[in-house]
């Protein structure tokens, strides 16, 4: 019996294929430190739980509105657009059994087989797996590293747009590589899609995840709302990557579209966590100041440890829960030549388990630094400290 032709173009999160990895090796009897998967280890806070908990008993356990329940909508429309400066009614918002789906169900909604989708890459693996599979061509756009970090190198993504672009995918606070946009690079951003008349995706799945300071978005800018849809999840923020939940908003068009893909692909995000989503967005905070405040601290012991490193040297980012240093001096030191080595390395013989920049994506033929991405969310402080001499340790002496 055959299987379809198209699953050979449908990627996955390769993550977890290291994940897989470092629980092989933890079975062995190592201690791995795990700095491979932006998982959170911390826990939801317990009004959410709670309120949760209250909504099974009071019997929402039922289907209910494919876009979601009306009061998540209201209280996602506020809370999304009063932190962007823009207004959003109920009407702009469709609720998805977590962030994810909004990537593939907005592809659906924009794209026709053959036409061109600009993604990042380096970015999160599901933007060109979904662009592929539903029959697209994945145009990637680079970032260039510098002092500070990296920028989008907008001569390359504009010289890559062509009669068949339809869409822009924007991860500002990224994933993997923490880039933040300059307002002059977010505007030249806007820019691009206006002029060529392009729909945006803004994965914003980390856009409260800022330490310092305050987070911008690209539907602020005039011209935006109108063509972007903001791709919204509930799992950083509120430590819940397990529960699935998480929202789309935009062009009340486009949520008619992605809504009718909820039908079809799975009828409802599940009822009672939706209620519980209304206490998590309009009840007691301090749960969530406290999982920042921890990660803030996490970020700062891992920033130090791989500065301590000889042959590394990051800037602090204000944003996400991930470091992705440049090791070309480490892989020199070693005498490698494909950084999977020094992954596997790391891990059979300093129990430290992290992922390598060809795990977002695939690489372009003239990219030649080497990249490694520490995420530190789901590692204590103590261990971040302790997995950072063995670290240093390994990658210092041969």
């Amino acid at each position: 019996m055959q299987v379809s032709k198209q699953l050979h173009k449908l990627g996955t999160e390769t993550a977890f294929a290291v994940s897989a990895q470092a629980t092989r090796w933890a079975e062995k009897g190592h201690k791995v430190y795990p700095f491979h998967l932006g998982d959170i280890n911390l826990a939801t806070p317990e009004n959410i739980v709670d309120a949760t908990l209250k909504a099974i008993r009071d019997g929402y356990t039922g289907y209910c509105p494919a876009n979601g329940i009306l009061p998540l909508r209201e209280a996602l429309a506020h809370d999304v657009g009063s932190k962007r400066s823009v207004v959003y009614e109920p009407s702009q918002v469709s609720i998805q059994p977590g962030g994810k789906p909004t990537i593939g169900k907005f592809i659906s909604a924009i794209m026709n087989p053959g036409d061109e989708v600009l993604y990042p890459n380096p970015g999160y693996p599901i933007y060109e797996s979904q662009i592929e599979y539903q029959g697209g061509n994945a145009i990637p756009y680079g970032y260039v590293e510098t002092q500070d970090g990296f920028d989008i190198d907008l001569d390359r993504l504009k010289s890559s747009i062509t009669d068949k672009t339809v869409a822009l995918i924007y991860n500002n606070y990224q994933n993997p590589i923490t880039a933040e946009s300059s307002i002059a690079e977010m505007e030249a951003i806007a820019e691009i899609a206006i002029e060529n008349d392009l729909w945006v995706l803004a994965d914003d799945a980390y856009y409260e995840m800022i330490y310092e300071g305050d987070a911008r978005s690209i539907v602020s800018i005039p011209g935006m709302k109108e063509r972007t849809i903001i791709l919204y999840t509930f799992s950083k923020k509120f430590a819940m990557t397990g529960w699935r939940v998480g929202g789309a908003i935009g062009p009340e068009k486009i949520m008619n579209i992605i809504s009718k893909l909820n039908v079809n692909a799975e009828s409802c995000t599940t009822h009672f966590i939706q209620y519980a989503m209304v206490e998590a967005l309009q009840g007691d905070s301090s749960g969530t100041d406290t999982i920042l405040a921890t990660l803030k601290e996490r970020r700062d012991a891992a920033v130090a440890g791989l500065n301590a490193i000889n042959g590394i040297q990051i800037p602090t980012p204000r944003s996400t829960f991930y470091l992705f240093p440049n090791v070309n001096e480490i892989m020199k030191h070693k005498g490698f030549n494909r950084v999977e080595q020094l992954q596997v390395g790391a891990l059979e013989n300093a129990n430290i388990s992290f992922c390598t920049r060809e795990h977002f994506g695939r690489p372009s033929s003239d990219e030649t630094d080497y990249f490694i991405r520490f995420a530190y969310s789901g590692i204590t402080t103590d261990d971040i400290n302790e997995g950072m001499v063995k670290l240093k340790e390994y990658f210092e002496f041969s």
